[in-house]
């Protein structure tokens, strides 16, 4: 009865001490846009169901500390093109400089932009943004908005390829935030 009560005590002296407090959280890296809702569907402004397609304009908050310059990639998970394993890359841009919180409507399709950014070829040898333009016949695409954050600026120029890119910035990535939107025809 002694030992059962003196282990009821240290029972009761441990549930009335408090937990350690967590240590506040922030925000992660985030990535948005005004276009659409991250996983909603595509308006066609931003497809190729429109002729005049632009790129929407986006926005990123709560960059990490050190940040020199971002990386954006809109790719296609859902494409295999040449039955590969590559998916579609609908547009990369980096280089952005790391004051940045976003890209804007419409983002022209030359290899260098003013601020310094860099547009390389998309999977159609394109250069800049090519929308969303999965068929009709078949489920909805989902469309991958990345950006990340990295502590340098790459020495790449508009000829790199995506896999460059990638395999520059590997060790460099400080955060990274993703936006998805769905379409089809």
């Amino acid at each position: 009865m002694i030992v059962a009560t003196a282990a009821l005590l240290s029972i009761g002296a441990q549930a009335q001490q408090a937990p350690p407090a967590a240590p506040p959280s922030t925000p992660g890296f985030t990535l948005s846009t005004t276009a659409f809702e991250d996983g909603g569907v595509i308006p066609n402004k931003y497809t190729q169901a429109d002729p005049k397609y632009v790129s929407p304009a986006l926005q990123w908050t709560n960059v990490p500390a050190n940040t020199v310059s971002f990386v954006v990639t809109v790719r296609d998970p859902d494409g295999a093109p040449n039955k590969k394993l590559d998916d579609v890359l609908h547009w990369l841009i980096f280089n952005i400089p790391g004051t940045a919180h976003g890209l804007p409507e419409a983002v022209p399709p030359t290899p260098q932009l003013p601020d310094g950014s860099i547009q390389i070829k998309n999977t159609r040898g394109d250069v800049g943004f090519r929308g969303p333009g999965a068929g009709a016949a078949g489920p909805y695409h989902h469309y991958t908005f990345e950006i990340y954050a990295i502590d340098m600026k790459l020495s790449l120029g508009p000829d790199a390829t995506r896999a460059q890119v990638m395999s520059a910035i590997d060790g460099h990535i400080l955060g990274k935030g993703v936006l998805m939107g769905r379409f089809h025809r």
